[in-house]
């Protein structure tokens, strides 16, 4: 085993090998189970398919009961592997991974071989975060650090109607840390302070929470964490140079209860990121960056269960990122154009938007319904500041951009063993910016329909649409790209692409299935994603030669052509006819007590159907398990998480090897009050680097986490 995965793959068992075997294996599983009462989940919080979601629509379930591909991860699950990026904390969700760059802690999200420019809509606190910045990395990224986080939510395919527009590829949902993270139900204020520290350039970080119920009145919780990284090095002991930062973040939430039913909140998420690089691919003029990212929110809620009819939610939230950039060494391109050290360049996106909505719970004809309106919307406003060259704002305009929204969802329970869930989007959208505007509108229907032959066992099909608008970037970007020398021209005829997602899946859940007390949950999907109008950056116009020397003069090329290089086209991003994603989903888990194992698994395959060549942003096909078991009366949790990616997307632009990673870990709750964490990353020291990564990923890594809490009641 240990040579395997020193190794990687073998062709033999690769991940579809492994993750086909799993699926196979679900039906025999669930008819030897017995069904028991509702299970209790384990102290570690390793039964994650029974916690609440809320994603795929606003009622609120069980992972498990969800009619569609949705996860969630747990606070729980961020300490256990000592997380210190969303990447480390997304790493076992299926159909997911996260893009991202050891030199910048912004990341993106891919769901399904879909990302960039809002395909995966991201919300902190059910905030949009839509910034974008242009470049060789990802186009749409966002910064939130893994400390800040309460929970989790993902919803896979164009199938969460009520969570705004744009997310053809799902939606991800981070919930930001509050009053009940620290205390318990009756404890009335209290302290939590973190103390982490680790190798290879995982640094320190101080986490430092309080929080104080003022009655039944009102509570509030605050938050400082600090995080200082340094340069870590892959797998090879090569350093990756630039990827140590700074992050300074504060917090701060309140909720007034002013009646019986009435809550009214708010919250403020500050974060301050410093850190220098030389771009995307690390060869670029070298900026030191001051990022700056905060989210606001302002909300209220009424829900009482003797007022069925009335559960109103209402939300008004603004978010802004900017990154200030400041020339520390510019390269010979940039300094033929007269750019010095310290020449400032700056982006920054700022997104005010609302989201309104009540479900009314009601009985006719003997039929259960939970229906839901609601109407949503947001503005994005970019703005590009450049004194560094003019290459920034050609490639990230400054334009505005408005959604807006409505929806309505009934789900209905026919009987016991029949529900469905249906739904209709209304979308539509403004564009504008350097002269030209664009905008459109369409209505999305979605269609679910869940059947339980067997207890315990519950099948659906789902048909939904999904509508993204087209980005600021993508519609307005125009200039020359800096070496080799082309031409990246705007396209503001643009159309939104629209998606047609059929998805079947089985959700399975039985308890006391080997001895008393132990639980199995599983939920399994496949899917098949049409996408009309995908938009992708193509090649246009006729082929010619560029100098193959920075600064030197086109003009070169029609006497010295060996200094050319020749076949150069422009770029612009177009409609092409249709984009199909296409694949299967499994996530499981086993519970006996004194220990978990749960597996997760993907298999994609993407495709533009009109050339037949397979899309660069789906990634390749992955497994990963996680065992655990629990020692010590309970107190002490060790075990062990496996993922293992395979070589699939050996036809692609930017192909890697297959590999295998091992990562350990410990967890040991002294008693309620104190707890320490230990993780092992890469235990291997596999050298390795991610799909669409810029840089290798971390070698061997070891973290540790130390907890004390002070409460009274």
């Amino acid at each position: 085993m240990i040579t395997f995965l020193r190794e990687g793959f073998r062709a033999s068992t690769s991940p579809r090998t492994l993750l086909l075997a799993s699926l196979a294996g679900l039906p025999f599983t669930a008819a030897h189970a017995q069904d028991a009462a509702q299970p209790v989940p384990a102290p570690d919080g390793a039964v994650v398919l029974d916690t609440i979601t809320v994603t795929s629509g606003k009622t609120g379930d069980k992972v498990i009961n969800d009619l569609a591909g949705s996860s969630v991860v747990t606070r729980r699950q961020i300490d256990l592997f000592q997380s210190s990026r969303i990447s480390d904390a997304l790493q076992g969700v299926p159909g997911v991974a996260v893009q991202e760059t050891g030199t910048d802690p912004g990341q993106a999200v891919n769901i399904r071989g879909l990302q960039d420019f809002g395909r995966v809509n991201v919300l902190v606190d059910g905030a949009r975060q839509d910034y974008q910045v242009s470049g060789h990395g990802a186009n749409g990224t966002f910064y939130l650090d893994p400390e800040l986080i309460g929970q989790v939510d993902i919803t896979r395919g164009p199938v969460s109607t009520v969570y705004g527009s744009g997310a053809i590829g799902g939606v991800v949902s981070f919930r930001t840390r509050t009053i009940d993270d620290i205390l318990k139900p009756d404890e009335t204020y209290g302290a939590v302070q973190k103390f982490g520290a680790g190798t290879n350039g995982a640094g320190i970080v101080t986490n430092s929470m309080a929080g104080a119920r003022i009655g039944t009145a009102a509570d509030v919780f605050g938050q400082f964490l600090y995080r200082n990284t340094g340069n870590y090095r892959d797998g090879n002991g090569d350093k990756v140079r630039d990827s140590e930062s700074e992050l300074t973040s504060g917090l701060f939430k309140f909720n007034l209860y002013p009646a019986d039913g009435h809550t009214v909140s708010g919250s403020a998420l500050l974060q301050n990121y410093d850190f220098a690089n030389n771009g995307d691919t690390g060869v670029g003029t070298r900026f030191r960056n001051d990022v700056t990212a905060n989210t606001f929110t302002l909300g209220y809620r009424f829900n009482r269960p003797d007022i069925p009819w009335l559960d109103l939610s209402l939300k008004g939230y603004y978010t802004t990122t900017e990154d200030r950039k400041r020339v520390i060494t510019p390269t010979t391109t940039y300094g033929s154009l007269g750019v010095r050290p310290g020449a400032p360049l700056s982006y920054s996106m700022d997104t005010a938007g609302f989201d309104v909505s009540n479900t009314a719970r009601f009985e006719t004809f003997g039929l259960n319904h939970a229906l839901t309106f609601g109407i949503d919307g947001a503005q994005d406003d970019a703005h590009t500041r450049d004194r560094a060259g003019g290459y920034g704002a050609a490639f990230t305009p400054s334009g505005t951009r408005n959604l807006f929204g409505g929806f309505m969802q009934d789900e209905v329970r026919f009987t016991p063993w029949l529900r469905a869930v249906g739904a209709l989007r209304f979308d539509s959208y403004e564009l504008s910016g350097g002269g030209v505007t664009s905008d459109g509108s369409r209505v999305s229907p979605k269609l679910t329909i869940g059947i339980e032959p067997f207890k315990g066992i519950e099948f659906y099909g789902t048909y939904a649409e999904g509508y993204r608008a087209p980005s600021i970037t993508e519609t307005l970007i125009q200039g020359s790209h800096p070496f080799p020398i082309f031409n990246i021209l705007p396209n503001p005829d643009l159309r939104p692409e629209v998606a047609h997602n059929l998805e079947g899946g089985v959700n399975v859940q039985y308890d006391g299935v080997l001895k008393a007390g132990d639980s199995f949950r599983a939920k399994a999907s496949v899917f098949h994603n049409e996408i009309d109008d995908y938009i992708d950056s193509v090649a246009v116009g006729p082929v010619y030669n560029v100098p193959v020397v920075p600064g030197m003069p086109v003009q070169v090329c029609a006497f010295v052509p060996r200094l050319c290089a020749i076949g150069i086209q422009d770029q612009q991003y177009q409609n092409i006819a249709r984009a199909r994603l296409q694949g299967a989903e499994l996530e499981a888990a086993y519970d006996w007590g004194g220990g978990f194992v749960s597996v997760a698994g993907t298999l994609i395959d993407g495709r533009n159907t009109v050339t037949g060549d397979p899309l660069n942003t789906v990634l390749p096909n992955r497994i990963s398990t996680t065992i655990g078991f629990r020692l010590l009366d309970e107190t002490l949790t060790v075990g062990t998480r496996l993922t293992f990616v395979d070589d699939t997307k050996w036809n692609v632009s930017n192909p890697e090897k297959g590999y295998g990673l091992v990562d350990l870990f410990a967890s040991y709750r002294y008693d309620e009050n104190i707890s320490g964490d230990i993780s092992i990353q890469n235990v291997f020291d596999r050298q390795y680097t991610q799909y669409r990564n810029s840089n290798a990923s971390p070698g061997l890594t070891a973290k540790f986490g130390l907890t004390v809490k002070f409460a009274s009641r």
